[in-house]
């Protein structure tokens, strides 16, 4: 029955643990937003930058490379496709750190949200 009392003890350290951890979580994602990820598409006619809290910052259209500059459906789906691109990997980098800073604080891996 009291079994379950052996833990309060440590519920102060605990406290503290969690506290510590919210901070460095919130100190990580203020540091991946600042952050900035480039994707093409297109063999780079469309060029995506993205900041680590998946904000578009930047969109480059090269018209050298473009084949077509009337063709705004291609023009659209390489944007997209630069986009999704760019957010994939922002999303990679700020798993990545998440895992990173999970480790450093003895958690086991997926147990802090990725943003």
């Amino acid at each position: 029955m009291f079994d379950g009392l052996k833990n309060i003890a440590n519920l102060p350290g605990m406290i503290a643990k969690a506290r510590e951890m919210q901070e460095r979580v919130k100190v990580l994602q203020e540091e991946l937003g600042h952050r900035q990820v480039t994707a093409d598409a297109g063999g780079g006619m469309v060029t995506a930058i993205v900041n680590g809290r998946l904000e578009l910052i930047k969109i480059r259209i090269d018209r050298e490379k473009l084949i077509d500059p009337n063709d705004l459906e291609m023009l659209e789906d390489l944007t997209v496709a630069a986009v999704n691109a760019a957010n994939h990997k922002a999303t990679e980098m700020m798993r990545e750190e998440m895992a990173k800073l999970a480790s450093e604080m003895g958690l086991p891996p997926g147990m802090l949200p990725s943003t």
